[in-house]
């Protein structure tokens, strides 16, 4: 196993890659925290969890409430099977608007809230104690759109800050015991795609053509990538930048094509 002996709190862990990453991480032995506001689907996980063999608690918390932080921290730490977090992987997400001219100044401040500022006050939450133990670490989800031009523009500024204050919190905490890295996935078949996929069945295979692999990702190739990050393999990375993301980045084999055959 590679996470004994482990608390790890999964915040989005619900659905689509939380809910993969808190089933990955119940197999390699951790005691999971299954933190999302759709109680029932954090009921849901757990439920799976603790079906097959693992233990999970589920917790209904609005991440990006200061209060509602607080009083999640605070639940773990009194519960007897739980007591701390050793793991913080900062996943909860969602997307709104996708053009600057469009976006109103609620839709941006509810993706700030619900992405940025939800990693601030989880982190905020459990460092101290990462910090008086000497070990900890955390794992943030951000994605490909923090670290290119693809649209999302409200969505897409706030997983680039995500990114920055990875990096700020890794070399700042580094000689306290505390790793902080993020993955950047690309495009991942979860249930926040189903409008979408509604009104266009084939959307998968079209966005498909675009990367290298030649498939869009699925939440347990998050989930595995998340938990090398989390486990004791990765002892000596810190405030990486992990684009799991099937060579999007790398290049678009579709525009490549395009290109020879002009």
């Amino acid at each position: 196993m590679r996470l004994p002996d482990t608390v790890a709190l999964i915040t989005g862990g619900g659905s689509g890659i939380g809910r993969a990453i808190c089933q990955r991480f119940a197999v390699e032995g951790a005691r999971v925290v299954v933190a999302d506001r759709d109680l029932p689907g954090a009921q849901e996980t757990a439920r799976r969890i603790t079906t097959a063999g693992g233990t999970a608690l589920a917790v209904e918390a609005d991440v990006s409430d200061a209060t509602a932080v607080a009083t999640m921290a605070e639940r773990i730490e009194a519960d007897p099977d739980y007591g701390r977090v050793d793991v913080l992987v900062n996943n909860a997400g969602a997307a709104w608007g996708d053009d600057i001219l469009q976006i109103d100044e609620e839709t941006w401040d509810r993706n700030l809230a619900v992405v940025l500022k939800s990693a601030f006050l989880c982190a905020k939450a459990v460092l101290p104690g990462m910090l008086t133990r000497r070990r900890g670490a955390i794992v943030n989800v951000a994605s490909v759109n923090g670290l290119s031009g693809l649209g999302e523009e409200g969505y897409s500024a706030v997983k680039a800050g995500m990114i920055s204050l990875t990096q700020n919190m890794a070399v700042k905490y580094g000689d306290r015991g505390v790793r902080v890295n993020v993955v950047c996935p690309g495009t991942v078949r979860t249930p926040i795609w189903r409008e979408r996929v509604e009104r266009n069945p084939d959307i998968f295979d079209r966005l498909a053509a675009w990367y290298p692999l030649g498939r869009v990702g699925e939440p347990e190739d998050i989930a595995n990538a998340v938990l090398f990050l989390a486990s004791d393999e990765a002892a000596w990375i810190t405030g990486a930048t992990l684009v799991v993301d099937g060579g999007l980045l790398a290049g678009s084999p579709r525009m490549t094509r395009d290109l020879e055959a002009t």
